[in-house]
């Protein structure tokens, strides 16, 4: 009996591994997500924070994989004291979009998500100290989401379960000064 409750335990524990986390990557194909405002791994410029204009850097992706119909855009901060900080979410991007230009608002169409302030705008980085590791997440869509606007990180992550054909991810740093 003994031996069955350990074996059952250890199946409870793999299957639960198995489960796929929300930040885990939902597909194998790449986009390359790149700014001309800071290499990956290098610091955010202070004019893309709350020490500057606030104002959202430049994003520019490579081509995505055939069928995508839009991209979604999640920025967000795993190093904040509380937990993950979202700074930005935008869904609904068209497909031929290939850049956010440097301080972009959302078009007709995009929709823009509510961050962790609870505003549906970009936020920029504004550690409480220390230096935090700023990811902008990018998903190529096999779909446009038929949602209201206002989606969380979290609500626009389960409605992109099964739509996500390709990723990609740039990851910059902030200090404040």
């Amino acid at each position: 009996m003994k031996k069955c409750a350990i074996l059952l335990i250890l199946l409870l524990a793999l299957t639960a591994c198995a489960q796929k986390e929300p930040d885990t990557p939902f597909s194998d194909i790449s986009l390359s997500l790149t700014s001309p405002a800071f290499a990956e791994g290098e610091s955010i410029p202070a004019i893309y924070t709350c020490s500057g204009e606030d104002i959202s850097p430049e994003l520019t992706w490579s081509e995505p994989p055939a069928g995508t119909q839009s991209f979604a855009l999640i920025m967000d901060d795993p190093d904040a004291p509380a937990g993950t900080w979202v700074h930005w979410v935008l869904y609904n991007l068209p497909a031929g979009t290939r850049t956010l230009p440097e301080g972009y608002t959302p078009e007709s169409g995009v929709t823009a998500g509510k961050n962790s302030s609870g505003r549906s705008s970009y936020n920029g980085p504004c550690p409480p100290s220390g230096q935090h590791r700023y990811f902008f997440k990018l998903y190529a869509l096999e779909t446009i989401l038929e949602a209201d606007a206002g989606l969380d990180k979290s609500g626009l992550l389960t409605l992109m379960e099964g739509h996500v054909l390709g990723e990609g991810q740039l990851m910059g740093v902030y200090q404040k000064p």
